[in-house]
């Protein structure tokens, strides 16, 4: 059984180990009937960019992150945008 400090650790981790970031930040953290939902911030470098042998230029993206109360990651998403940042989403 995890704690909130070992959920965040788990999904800085994950997101560190399998995709081309380079600051990962959990912005949100609930855990409802045994189930961790995350949401983190992710600085990666546009893939646009890349593609056309661009200067990179960092782009920030949202990543939800899924794990059961083994802290063992069961979903894993990356969303268009997060509502919750944004005080006139509300």
């Amino acid at each position: 059984m995890g704690n909130i400090i070992d959920v965040k650790k788990t999904v800085v981790k994950f997101l560190k180990e399998n995709i081309n970031c380079y600051d990962v930040t959990v912005i949100k953290i609930e855990k409802a009937n045994e189930i961790w939902k995350t949401i983190a911030e992710v600085y990666e470098d546009d893939s646009f960019l890349k593609a056309m042998n661009m200067p990179p230029k960092q782009v920030r993206l949202f990543y939800m992150v899924q794990m059961d109360d083994k802290l063992e990651i069961t979903a894993f998403e990356r969303l268009n945008s997060f509502q919750g940042l944004d005080s006139s989403s509300e």
